[in-house]
């Protein structure tokens, strides 16, 4: 019965059926482990309590002190969307490695994009599996409701998340690629963004020529947005606009990468070979 709730007949030998059917092998993995569920919801908790901390520090000293607290509560929460959402899809590529199984998804039916539609879905519940009860528990420590947004929240939320997809398939291809070797991208290459996506600081305190790289990638309109928004500025349209633009880029980027890796490591049969 349960397997019929889960997998219903309809989905049965279809596209959809394949991506809930590793959909649920990854869940039941997840769901079956409390300290995987601890670690998750951990280092966004940790963050989002010691920069609270420092905010608070600060708040007497800022001219924005009203409001301190609520930018950076808003920028490490969003910024750990980012970080989780690319980190959540790479982890869940990374079990399948770790355990040799490519080679058994692979003799079935199951197709690239179909994979690659179920990592992105257990990557959105990994996100907010860790990244919720931190921002429930900034309610409870510093009295701020990063719900209390709104929609542009929803914006928000849904660029960081696609960014971080197309930063995931960059890394899924370079280890489909050059192997195990590269694992640690996963947890490295989105802090190399980091710098220039203007989390913490206006992108105008960039040195002019970084100005235009920031500008260049999506998650610097996001928190150029939620900053505007936070001062009262309003909704930027602009910088709403900029970043949808830029992560439909990215996106086809990350897109065609994972595909011209996984054509290689098919090419030359490590397909069957790739694992610790």
């Amino acid at each position: 019965m349960s397997s019929t709730l889960a997998n219903p007949p309809a989905l049965r030998g279809s596209a959809g059926g394949r991506i809930v059917a590793v959909m649920l092998r990854h869940l039941y993995i997840l769901l079956g482990s409390v300290p995987r569920l601890i670690e998750m919801i951990y280092w966004p908790t940790v963050q989002m309590v010691v920069w609270g901390l420092i905010s608070e520090s600060l708040a007497p000293t800022m001219n924005w002190q009203a409001q301190a607290a609520g930018i950076l509560i808003s920028a490490v929460l969003l910024w750990d969307l980012l970080f989780r959402a690319q980190l959540g899809m790479s982890i869940s590529f990374l079990e399948e490695m770790w355990s040799r199984n490519l080679g058994h998804l692979f003799v079935s039916p199951l197709r690239p994009w179909e994979w690659v539609a179920s990592l992105m879905a257990m990557s959105l519940i990994r996100t907010l599996i860790g990244v919720v009860p931190a921002a429930l528990l900034a309610i409870l420590l510093y009295h701020w409701n990063i719900f209390s947004i709104g929609l542009p929240l929803l914006a928000f939320f849904v660029n960081l998340i696609v960014t971080g997809w197309a930063i995931a398939l960059v890394v899924l291809a370079l280890i489909l690629r050059y192997g195990m070797g590269a694992e640690g991208l996963a947890w490295a290459i989105v802090f190399a963004v980091s710098p220039i996506s203007a989390i913490y600081y206006p992108v105008s305190v960039l040195p002019g020529w970084l100005q235009w790289v920031a500008l260049a990638l999506p998650p610097a309109h996001v928190f150029e947005g939620m900053r505007g928004l936070l001062h009262g500025l309003g909704f930027d349209m602009g910088h709403f606009g900029a970043a949808v633009g830029l992560n439909i880029v990215c996106l086809a980027l990350g897109c065609a990468a994972f595909l011209w890796g996984f054509r290689i490591a098919r090419d030359r049969g490590s397909l069957l070979q790739q694992g610790e």
